[in-house]
């Protein structure tokens, strides 16, 4: 069990970021073993061919048996949505020191695999380790993981729309309630069971960091009780992020309103906002917009303003008609 006893200035200063570092170092592990997640087959199947010429060894090395990662390749991003070079940067200004501490802890009690052995010797050898790994993982991001970015990147950003919501209605009870079977909160205190180890974090003041995940199952705080809080979490909405854009539907409907709006209102049985009505279908969240305003206009949608999002949601009149007029 890990522990992060929260005061009210650091529920205050709960926030939510995206780091497609976080995402590129947590693939590993699913491209490391085929069966951690069935879900994300089909972008394994779709990238292994593209890594013949990077170092396999050095990157599958990262990954510790426990599936543990090293915390310096995973800083907390300082803004909302930093690029992978910005985070890379960082990375790559961490103290030797640091590097060989987390190297050794996320492998903890195995010893270090050969491609990382050099981490147990003098700073200069650490140095060019870290180096090595940052430049790996720098091909290794454009290769597998920038590709699909735009439409993970909708993904994180409708989960963080859902818990928004959720946070407005219920407080941090309701926030944490169904984002994992592993959380609790209670007294002021988020518990996070099932962990490889056990220890209590005060912060102090130093907030909480939430950062959805597409490639995460289970919460994944920092391996390091000293790491400031934060917490990877599995975001809502993975086990459509490979699917195939649905076909244009050649029926009445879509005959009426045109396809692309057709698909729309179908899609619109649950409130959703555009970021994620625009992955689901594979176009621009603007082309999205511009179909919405005519949907709302001619009363086949309703809308309703969350936060910084707009949520839509088909109208009785929209269900009569995606229903084909039975009533």
């Amino acid at each position: 069990m890990i522990s992060f006893v929260l005061g009210v200035e650091d529920l205050a200063d709960t926030r939510f970021a995206l780091s497609p570092l976080h995402e590129t170092l947590l693939s590993l592990r699913v491209l490391q073993d085929p069966g951690f997640s069935a879900l994300h087959l089909p972008w394994r199947r779709s990238v292994i061919g593209e890594l013949g010429g990077l170092d396999t060894g050095l990157l599958m090395a990262l990954v510790a048996r426990r599936r543990t990662l090293p915390d310096f390749l995973t800083p907390n991003p300082t803004g909302f949505a930093p690029s992978f070079e910005e985070e890379l940067a960082v990375v790559r200004r961490t103290h030797p020191a640091q590097v060989r501490r987390d190297l050794l802890l996320a492998h903890a009690p195995d010893p270090l695999p050969a491609p990382l052995r050099a981490a147990t010797g003098g700073d200069e050898g650490v140095v060019e380790l870290r180096e090595a790994v940052c430049e790996v993982l720098r091909r290794y991001w454009k290769a597998a993981v920038a590709p699909m970015w735009p439409r993970m990147r909708l993904v994180l950003e409708a989960d963080m729309t859902y818990r928004a919501r959720q946070l407005a209605l219920g407080g941090a009870r309701l926030l944490f309630a169904d984002m994992h079977p592993h959380l609790r909160w209670h007294d002021g205190e988020l518990f996070i069971g099932n962990m490889i180890s056990s220890h209590r974090v005060v912060a102090d003041g130093r907030g909480l960091l939430l950062l959805p995940s597409v490639f995460v199952h289970q919460p994944a705080p920092p391996v390091s009780p000293d790491e400031p809080p934060s917490l990877v979490y599995p975001s809502r909405g993975v086990a459509t992020l490979w699917d195939q854009a649905p076909s244009p539907d050649a029926t009445a409907l879509a005959s009426l309103l045109g396809a692309p709006r057709a698909g729309l209102l179908r899609l619109l049985e649950e409130p959703l906002p555009t970021v994620e009505l625009a992955r689901r279908l594979r176009v621009t969240p603007s082309a999205v917009s511009q179909h919405l305003r005519v949907l709302y206009a001619t009363g086949l949608v309703t809308r309703a303003r969350d936060g910084r999002h707009v949520l839509y949601r088909r109208s009785r009149l929209g269900d009569h008609l995606v229903a084909g007029g039975a009533r």
